[in-house]
Order: C-alpha cells, then structure tokens, then sequence
C-alpha cells in the first residue's frame, strides 16, 4: 500500500479533477467513500454533479475561508493510497476504514478530537483512493503536520499487516523523490521513455562519479547536454545548482529546473562537495601496477576496478558500519561502468546503476569515510573511455561484472542486517541485472576457455583435475573426471602454469580472498580471479606471459600473501573446510 502525499492551493480543481474523466478517460464511478463527519455531500451520487461539487468545495474550504490570512497558502492537503498489484480489491468500507487511519496518524483529525481538519476520500478507481483535507482545524489554528509521509507509511505497513495486503518495503526517508503524476503525464505526452527528474538524476550520478573537483563536476554536466544554473552567494561562492533539460520547458515557455537536493538527498551541492573531499587515489603507472603494456586503457582500468571491488565486498561482508562508505563507492563504479560499457550491456548495467542508486542511501553514516579507492576506479574507467573491442577489452567487462555480483550480493546483506529493505531489494536487483549483463559479456571468453579446456592433453587435464578436487571437494567433482563446466577453470590452471605460477599454490590463492557462497557458479567466479591474479589475458585468445620481477609469487603456499590479509579486508575463512563456513544467507 503506496501513500503520496502532495500540497496544493486549489480545492475546487483539485476536485474537479478527481470527479472528472481522467486524463485519459481512466476514472469510473467517482464517489465519496469517507467523510469528515460521514455527511458531505457528494458529486458522484447526486443528480447535479456540478451543483454538489460546489457545496463539497464550499463545506471544505469553510474554515480556510474564516481563518483568512491565517490559513496557509497551500492549505490543500492531498493523499492518494494504492494498493499494490495483486492485492485484493478493498470494500468501499474498508477503504474508509483506511481513509480514517491515515487522517488520524498524520494529525489531519486525530480521533476523538472534534476540530480535526475536514476531509473526503473520493474512490475513482479499484486500486485506490484521494484524501483531500483542508488545513485549518475547528479552532482555526493550523494542524501540526510533522512528517506526515513517513507516519502515512508506517500506518500503511500496519493495515497491510491486518488486512492480509502485500507488505512492501518500510522506507527511512533516504529515497529519492518519486516524480509526481504530471511529470509523468508530461513524459507520456512528449513521447519520453522516462521523466525529466529520472532523466537528470541519471545524468548527475554519472557526472560526479569520479569527478576530481567541483570544476569537473559542473564541467561533465554541461558536456552531457544539460543546462546548468549556478546559485553563487555574494561573496562568488556557489551555493547550489539547478539542471534542466533542453527543451524540457513549462506552459509559460520557461525551463524547468530542479534543484540537485530535488534529484536526490545526496545530490545537493554541500552533499557532492563531501564526497569530493575524499578525493581519489593516486593511480599506479601500468609497468608500476605489473599490467601489460599492450593492454588497453579501458581493459587496464577495468582490472584495476576488480581488484578494488573486492576489497570493499570484504569490508561490506565485516558487518561494520563504516562501510557504508563502501556503498557510495560503488554506487559511483556501476555508474562509470554503464556509462563507458559497450552496447551489448550497455542496457543491463544502466539498469544495474540505477538500481544500486538506492543501496547507496540509508540513515548509517560512516565517520570515517574512505571512498578513494573506488572513487579512483570510477575515474580511471572514465578517463579510459569506451573503446573496448572485442578482445582483452570485452573480458576484462566480464571479469569485473563477475566481482560486481558479489559486491551487490555483499551490500544486500549489510543492509538486511541492518533492517534497510530497500536497500536491500535494491542491492539484490542490482545484482540480477549484473547477472544478465555478465552472461553477455562472459559468452565468448567463456566458451572459448571451455574449448581450450577440452583440447588439453588427457594427462595435463587430469592433473588439474586432481588440484580441483583437492581445494574444492564440496564441488561435487566426480572421481572419473569433472564435469564439462570446469573447463575454462582447468583451461586457466593450465596457462597460470604455461605463465610460471604454481597452480595449487595460486587456486588456494584465489579462494581465500573471499566466500564463494554467494556465486552463482564458484568456477566462474574463480576463472576471473585466477586470470587477474596471474596477469593472464582476460580474453583466452591473447598469449599469456611471465611474471614480472616485483610481482606476488605463488610459487609455495609459505610465500602467499592473500588479499584477505591486507589492512583494508576483513580475514574470512577458506571455503575448503565446510565447517567453518559462514551459514549461507
């Protein structure tokens, strides 16, 4: 049961409205469900709808009209309340019955009180109905009204509860603003897929993901299209911005703006400016980092990304509150990653940014935020830009959406247990689309290690067969050889070997950097981590090479040193012993 609440200033076309035809001849049989004293009359049940309608607007507006300059300006106080698809179809009663509850938790009219606001439900539609209040009490003082949506969605909860509904996702306040119905209509009319707060808000997340300061920030905004306004103090400091789309304008020809604290909570001017602040790190020179030379700048960036996505799938799996720093980060790498991913997934991964938007947000502050690492990904991915072919380029796609799942999988965890469910919806939706985006970019590489796996020789196959069943026993490999999945798995044992890397000593590696329990397919998940640890190329066409002087060694498990270990990660136990397994979630 969905609540919106808005204000207005006009009784009578609000009225109209809600009596009328719809906007597209959608509203049957408008009537009155509910009332302030169970006696109002009503349009939708009298032989001179016009004539009744003026009597309802006149006993509403009664009490603004003897308060005078006393009464608000936008004293029209209006709730529509939608059942969720699905639902049963609620009884005119039952609809007053919730009418009644909503008026009273928001302080409209309180029971027992006798000078409580007046108020109508009006029911136009099998869905749902339209509180209309007017705000001036019986006593001609102004009704308290302090967050009046969240008590509206917590008595909403409640009744869905009692009254056997779908019991959606309790909200914090943290969510971005909805766009209201006339931005929709707006955007059916003009032929938009989508609403100009949607479309904006997509388009500053991508701006400030990365962006090194405030400069840039503005800079990207207007270079993806958008007109910007900068509120500047007298002083020249800014204060604030505006964004609007071109052509985007109002009946009187003017553009229409929005605030960036409008967009969403964290997209105020003060909010960016604190997550500019952390800054971003320093990025390694590829010779430095032991990338290839002959590697693209996307490809080369999109490694990177991975290895700092898992840390912070690691801190998210802590259950510390700092983490939620974390959060953020990632919010702004699914951003980088959409906006330079190629066509194929292009859609997917969008959808999987703006899903994840919502993860990013909660009532958890970290104190000690450290996004730099993520933020410097971010920029890296879009300083490197799109051109990433067909080859190492498109791979290294895979691999890093592979760690994104987890990541995603990691956040909704954190969030669960913190009882933010829709943050945690969120995370998991994120993690679906990753899903499907990571499906179109493993296709090829993926097939192709399969086939490399099964052109082996039978005794070099058998030998990583044997290592396989080794570290992973709870795998299910089958004494008589492994099943047909595992060969890009044994296909990557084989070339980290060609490449000078001790197999046993680098799969043991690949494991203890984190729980495998979450993967959709642990050989997947480890083909990537393997082909990262090893500076193997992630398209399976390209040579792999030596290691690099400088590099980690994996030569004996004595001289490994695991990623959970490093200062930043959480230690995490080996999936190779059941026993000491986190229990699956």
């Amino acid at each position: 049961m969905v609540p919106d609440i808005g204000r207005g200033s006009r009784t009578h076309g609000l009225l109209v409205y809600l009596y009328g035809p719809g906007r597209r001849e959608e509203h049957t049989d408008a009537h009155l469900v509910g009332s302030w004293d169970g006696f109002a009359p009503d349009p939708g049940r009298d032989a001179e709808p016009q004539v009744t309608l003026a009597r309802l607007t006149a006993a509403l507006d009664l009490r603004v009209k003897q308060a005078g300059d006393r009464a608000p300006a936008k004293h029209v106080w209006h709730c529509s309340v939608r059942t969720a698809p699905g639902d049963r179809r609620l009884s005119d009663e039952e609809w007053n019955a919730v009418a009644q509850r909503i008026v009273h938790a928001t302080g409209i009219a309180p029971d027992g009180d006798p000078d409580g606001c007046r108020w109508i439900a009006v029911r136009h539609a099998e869905d749902h109905i339209h509180i209309v209040a007017t705000l001036v009490r019986g006593d001609l003082r102004n009704p308290r009204l302090n967050y009046d949506f969240n008590k509206a969605q917590a008595v909403c909860r409640r009744i869905e509860e009692e009254m056997g509904l779908r019991r959606l996702n309790a909200g914090d306040g943290t969510a971005a603003k909805n766009p209201t119905s006339a931005e929709k209509f707006k955007a059916e009319r003009t032929g938009r897929p989508e609403t100009s707060r949607e479309t904006l808000r997509e388009a500053v997340r991508q701006a400030v993901a990365g962006a090194d300061d405030e400069k840039e920030f503005f800079t990207r905004l207007r270079e993806a299209g958008l007109r910007v306004k900068v509120r500047h103090a007298p002083s020249g400091d800014a204060l604030g911005y505006n964004v609007a789309l071109p052509g985007d304008r109002n009946r009187h020809g003017e553009p229409v703006w929005y605030p960036g604290s409008k967009l969403a909570p964290d997209l105020s001017l003060p909010k960016i400016r604190l997550r500019l602040a952390d800054g971003t790190a320093e990025r390694a020179t590829p010779s430095a980092a032991g990338d290839r030379a002959d590697w693209s700048p996307p490809a080369r960036e999109r490694r990177s990304a991975t290895g700092i996505a898992e840390r912070a799938a690691v801190l998210l799996d802590g259950d510390d509150d700092e983490a939620a720093a974390q959060l953020v980060g990632v919010g702004e790498l699914l951003d980088a990653v959409a906006q330079t991913s190629p066509v194929a997934t292009r859609a997917e991964l969008a959808a999987a940014a703006r899903a994840f938007e919502r993860a990013t947000r909660s009532q958890v502050r970290a104190e000690r935020a450290d996004t730099r690492a993520l933020r410097s990904a971010a920029r890296g991915i879009v300083q490197a830009g799109g051109a990433l072919g067909r080859g190492e380029g498109g791979g290294t796609t895979a691999m890093l959406v592979s760690t994104l799942i987890l990541v995603t999988l990691a956040a909704a965890r954190w969030h669960s247990a913190r009882g933010h469910a829709q943050q945690a919806h969120a995370s998991r939706l994120a993690a679906e689309y990753l899903r499907a985006a990571y499906r179109q970019a493993a296709a090829t590489p993926m097939r192709v290690l399969h086939d490399q796996g099964r052109a082996l020789p039978e005794t070099q196959r058998r030998s990583h067969e044997a290592t396989l069943r080794a570290a992973l026993p709870e795998q299910g490999v089958r004494a008589d050889g492994m099943p047909t999945k595992t060969d890009a798995l044994v296909a990557t044992l084989a070339q980290a070997e060609q490449a000078g890397h001790d197999p046993e000593a680098l799969l043991q590696q690949a494991i203890d950097m984190r729980e495998l329990d979450t993967a959709a397919d642990v050989n997947d998940v480890l083909v990537w981590r393997l082909r990262r640890l090893a500076q193997l190329p992630a398209h399976p066409g390209e040579a792999p090479r030596r290691p690099q002087a400088g590099t980690r060694p994996t030569k004996t498990p004595a001289n490994r040193t695991s990623e959970r270990n490093a200062p930043t990660a959480a230690p995490r136990p080996a999936v190779s012993d059941p026993r000491s397994r986190p229990p699956r979630r």
